[in-house]
């Protein structure tokens, strides 16, 4: 058994906590003794949470909620450290001056303080959410990267150091890191969840997310992050799934691509109508202009920092700061329109083929050696390009026990019935 993996499923103890089982302080007790038996090989978050400090968050929950308790009532949350939170210093994994970063509060950390929730830490990211990684490691296998660029918060759930963590992806930093670490990653449609209190990337594309260890509890955490969650709106039975095919899936290495393929086998065996669809022909283009975007805006992002502090960004960022500012107005007004033409060419290729949902590897294999780099998130990009939802499912394990995912994405803002859908695909396949 892996000492460093522990079970916090958010629907367990959310249930828990509003039911008077458990109290908020017990809760916060278990959570330090994991962080004793974890944090030092893990380094999920920036820092030492302030024990006394929540201790006494935890305490006046039970004053501010006598009667009846919110959904994440007591929940306590990691929040990537390129959101602002009241309280905290924002770093952004980088060693430009917090104050030089400073900003108001996240609506989206507001929002789970209003539903009982109190910030546990800030979790550890690449430096301004690209690909210059931090000290987090994989807690499935030290020696392994844990993903990118909310490294910290899929680490931190995956070893039960806090049940909810916020992330955020602008290629794909929330359903790569999710597989790597063996949770489920939430990556809504664009938009959907707002982004404001967020140190920009590319905003044509960034989209917060979270991550948890199960899927009743992402429902869950969903009614409270997302703008205007339909609760009552019920997915129909999932019948057809889609396999992405064609030239997407060369990124795949072949220990990905076989478990890749054996998923798709126990969908068909389990029942399921399978339909191979070669959704994305066109992928080198589409990965060309995502990372023209992406360079193009985050220049844009930064344009008030680089005069005073570029000498103190890591080299990637300095080399994509430097791509990004040699886009043209033009190439960049392309790259925009270019996301819009791909979710309509998705649509329409799930509708020719009466597809509910559409399967891919969630990352090119199991993760890869070595923390200095976050791995490679190819699998990820076209669907944040086109701005779809996409679920990072955990279903199975490599040889060397390292957890493989399987991404599932839907048609924009079917994200109600995309996380039920994600359900059946789990069970299917677990």
């Amino acid at each position: 058994m892996n000492k460093l993996l522990a079970d916090a499923k958010l629907a367990d103890v959310a249930r828990a906590l509003r039911r008077g089982q458990r109290e908020p302080g017990v809760v916060l007790d278990e959570i330090r003794t994991r962080f004793t038996a974890a944090e030092a090989e893990v380094h999920a978050f920036v820092s030492t949470p302030d024990w006394t400090q929540l201790e006494r968050e935890s305490t006046l929950l039970e004053d501010r909620f006598p009667e009846r308790k919110p959904p994440l009532y007591g929940i306590p949350v990691g929040v990537k450290d390129i959101f602002h939170v009241e309280g905290f210093e924002t770093r952004a994994g980088s060693e430009i001056p917090p104050e030089a970063l400073r900003g108001q509060e996240a609506s989206v950390v507001t929002r789970l303080r209003k539903a009982g929730a109190f910030v546990l830490g800030k979790t550890v990211t690449a430096e301004f959410a690209y690909f210059s990684p931090g000290p987090t490691r994989n807690p499935h296998n030290l020696a392994h990267t844990p993903g990118g660029s909310s490294s910290g918060s899929a680490a931190a759930v995956a070893a039960g150091l806090c049940p909810l963590a916020l992330g955020t992806q602008t290629i794909g930093s929330i359903n790569r890191p999710a597989a790597f670490c063996g949770v489920v990653g939430v990556k809504p449609s664009y938009g959907r969840v707002p982004t404001d209190g967020v140190v920009p990337v590319a905003p044509s594309v960034d989209t917060v997310g979270y991550f948890t260890q199960d899927f009743e509890g992402a429902q869950l955490a969903a009614g409270v992050l997302y703008d205007d969650w339909r609760a009552g709106d019920d997915a129909p039975p999932l019948e057809t799934v889609g396999v992405v095919d064609g030239p997407y899936l060369d990124s795949a290495s072949s220990e990905g691509r076989a478990h890749f393929e054996r998923h798709v086998d126990q969908l068909r065996a389990d029942g399921f109508d399978v339909r191979r669809v070669e959704c994305i022909p066109d992928i080198e283009s589409v990965n060309e202009r995502h990372e023209l975007l992406v360079a193009a805006e985050t220049a844009l992002s930064h344009s008030d920092l680089t005069p005073r502090y570029e000498e103190r960004y890591a080299k990637a960022t300095r080399e994509l700061l430097e791509t990004g500012r040699a886009v043209t107005v033009d190439a960049l007004c392309e790259a925009r329109a270019g996301r819009r033409r791909l979710r309509q060419e998705l649509h329409e290729r799930m509708d020719d083929h009466d597809l509910d949902i559409i399967v891919a590897p969630a990352a090119p294999g199991p993760a890869p050696a070595g923390i200095d780099s976050t791995g490679d998130p190819v699998m990820n990009l076209p669907w944040t390009h086109a701005g779809v939802p996409a679920v990072t499912v955990p279903v199975s394990d490599a040889d060397d026990g390292l957890p493989v995912g399987l991404q599932c994405v839907t048609r924009y803002g079917d994200d109600e019935w995309l996380l039920p859908w994600t359900t059946g695909i789990q069970s299917a396949l677990n």
